[in-house]
């Protein structure tokens, strides 16, 4: 390839990876429009819930709202990003659970709840590690690669606690208090949450080394032209989704004071849902975590209106998967006319 050919080929590449808060004004325009969609829907449906139950517009509820999907808004995170790069994983709902086993089973050893939580998160990073090492290394697609880790890492928490779930009430009060403490009328959970949220948009927007996540993820033989190690890029962001994800499994335990082996499963569902509604292309090189926690709180109003309306459970799935479908078909649509 001549250096012209390379030079237009990082062009194309800066275009097309440029993302909100990197410089490309036509994704800012698009990842806006995105947004402000997810916020018109969600306000609309809160006005007409309002209308259609007494029990919608109140603290309690917006409470338990903000509760149910607070903990997996934190996995949201780490899958967005993932998404961004190119990445998928369908194990972060069993790699939660494995946290939470690993984390309680050491607990129940002897072990201070600290100490065992911290190498629960520690062995779901290593998951991410051995996930990256087969994506980057032997080559294998990272949708096969996670497939095969979420039935390897669930048969391993019904080993560990061969089937049964583990009883953690003995947990410390300290501990307790991540997942059931609150500061004032609002929960621990919610400020870890938000802390969360902050510390990765802020850097996915503004720090230079998370360029090189959208740069892998539009265009990776233009970015490795560019010097940009993207396998390197595509490891690393492997491991912090399934580091992230044993963080939620943590944060669970200690908030329901149990271990449960069948605990997560499906999540990836919600986590993926979320973050491609809120405008992660399943393609890579686009996505925000604004917009990704926007779908998470948008599924959760969902939720929230078909359980106050009395709807049945199979409907809910049902409703949820067609939501779903939708985003896909946006995205799908949206990055067919730029083509």
């Amino acid at each position: 390839m001549s250096l012209r050919q390379t030079g237009r080929t990082l062009m194309d590449a800066e275009i097309k990876a440029s993302a909100p808060g990197l410089g490309g004004r036509n994704w800012l325009r698009l990842g806006s429009m995105r947004e402000a969609g997810l916020i018109a829907i969600m306000l609309a449906l809160c006005v007409a819930m309002t209308f259609a139950s007494p029990h919608f517009l109140t603290w309690g509820n917006f409470r338990a709202m903000l509760m149910s999907f607070s903990i997996e808004g934190i996995v949201v995170v780490g899958m967005t990003i993932l998404l961004i790069v190119g990445g998928i994983d369908l194990s972060v709902g069993s790699v939660v659970c494995f946290s939470m086993v690993v984390s309680g089973a050491l607990f129940l050893m002897g072990l201070d709840p600290w100490t065992a939580s911290l190498i629960g998160i520690g062995a779901s990073a290593l998951i991410g590690a051995a996930m990256g090492f087969f994506v980057t290394v032997i080559g294998l697609n990272h949708f096969i690669t996670s497939l095969a880790a979420m039935v390897i890492v669930r048969g391993l928490c019904l080993v560990i606690t061969k089937g049964t779930p583990l009883s953690l009430f003995t947990l410390p009060p300290g501990f307790k208090a991540i997942g059931q403490g609150s500061f004032g009328n609002v929960p621990y959970v919610i400020v870890i949450f938000v802390v969360v949220v902050a510390i990765f948009d802020f850097l996915l927007r503004r720090a230079t080394a998370f360029r090189k996540v959208f740069y892998t993820g539009s265009n990776e033989k233009a970015a490795q032209f560019s010097g940009i190690k993207t396998k390197q890029v595509k490891f690393w962001v492997t491991v912090l989704c399934s580091t992230l994800a044993g963080f939620a499994g943590v944060i669970y335990m200690s908030r329901f004071g149990a271990a449960t082996p069948t605990f997560g499963a499906g999540m990836e569902l919600n986590i993926i849902a979320a973050a491609v509604i809120g405008g992660a292309s399943l393609n890579g090189g686009s996505g925000t975590i604004f917009g990704a926690i926007l779908g998470m709180a948008l599924l959760s109003v969902v939720t929230s209106s078909l359980i106050l309306l009395d709807v049945s459970v199979y409907w809910q799935d049902m409703i949820k998967g067609c939501i779903l479908l939708a985003a896909v078909s946006i995205d799908h649509f949206l990055h067919s006319r730029k083509s």
